[in-house]
């Protein structure tokens, strides 16, 4: 299996939902499904079916976590050394040269990204163009939107 990159805050947070989902929510359901067994006719029992339907769910997403959390290679983004370039964990600041605006991203696997707290994901158009790229480059990058160029004012490792 191939390796996933992650930051270590990704990791941290991934391992906190595994830890959820074992030990507070698949009790939960364990005790849901008793319960709605308890009441009788299964058959006919809407708790019994919506608990088994959930504990689907969460054994579902523990495997997925658990399997994503083997294959991940976890990277400090304050541990690099990176030499001032763009690379996975970078929180790259950047100008739009067109409008003027200023951004701040940092460069994420794919189930960190959250593009509303500047987190975008290292496949992402963006995040390819940045890569390699050093501060006062000028990343090119070619979005849905049309093309856009940037240039890096700033590339941190945080």
């Amino acid at each position: 299996m191939a390796t996933i990159p992650i930051t270590k805050k990704g990791s941290e947070k991934l391992k906190a939902e595994l830890h959820e989902l074992k030990t507070v929510q698949r009790p939960w359901v364990i005790n849901a499904i008793a319960e709605a067994r308890a009441q009788g006719d299964l058959s006919e029992n809407a708790e019994y079916e919506a608990a088994k339907d959930r504990q689907g769910f969460i054994e579902g997403r523990i495997q997925e976590v658990e399997g994503k959390l083997s294959a991940a290679q976890v990277i400090d983004p304050t541990a690099v050394e990176a030499g001032g370039r763009v690379v996975f964990g970078a929180t790259v600041e950047l100008e739009e040269e067109s409008s003027g605006d200023k951004l701040r991203y940092q460069i994420v696997g794919e189930d960190e990204a959250d593009l509303k707290l500047g987190l975008v994901n290292i496949s992402s158009p963006i995040a390819r163009a940045l890569i390699g790229k050093e501060e006062g480059d000028v990343a090119v990058v070619e979005a849905p939107g049309g093309t856009k160029r940037y240039e890096i004012v700033a590339v941190h490792y945080l």
